[in-house]
């Protein structure tokens, strides 16, 4: 038997960041959203950048040399206790913004230390 071909999961997202940054992104990624930096593999460590992980949720943050953040484009990143999760975002100092524009969810949006939009929702209970 063949097996089924298809989309699985979404294995990570990957973010650019400008070189010079990952101690900013690690405040950020592991002191505020609460991740853990998982290690690179040697050979892509080299180009600098850095991993993070949260259960099955992983975000890359690769080094670009011509770096312009996603003020758009983003990852929409499912939390729970969003109110708290919010509220702990902005004791770290991050700025939250609210947006009640999609049915059946709470969410807001929040940019990393380098310009990224990300999107925070949970859906309504």
């Amino acid at each position: 038997m063949t097996a089924p071909v298809g989309l699985a999961a979404v294995d990570h997202v990957q973010l650019a960041a400008p070189p010079g940054t990952d101690d900013a992104l690690r405040a950020f990624y592991a002191d505020a959203l609460g991740m853990t930096e998982i290690p690179k593999p040697p050979v892509l460590a080299a180009r600098g950048g850095c991993w993070f992980a949260s259960g099955p949720v992983q975000l890359h943050l690769g080094v670009e040399q011509d770096f312009r953040p996603a003020k758009k484009a983003h990852p929409g990143l499912r939390v729970t206790g969003i109110e708290a999760y919010a509220a702990r975002l902005e004791t770290h100092g991050v700025r939250v913004e609210w947006d009640g524009a999609l049915p059946g969810h709470r969410r807001f949006y929040a940019h990393d230390p380098v310009g990224n939009r990300l999107e925070f929702l949970e859906p309504d209970m």
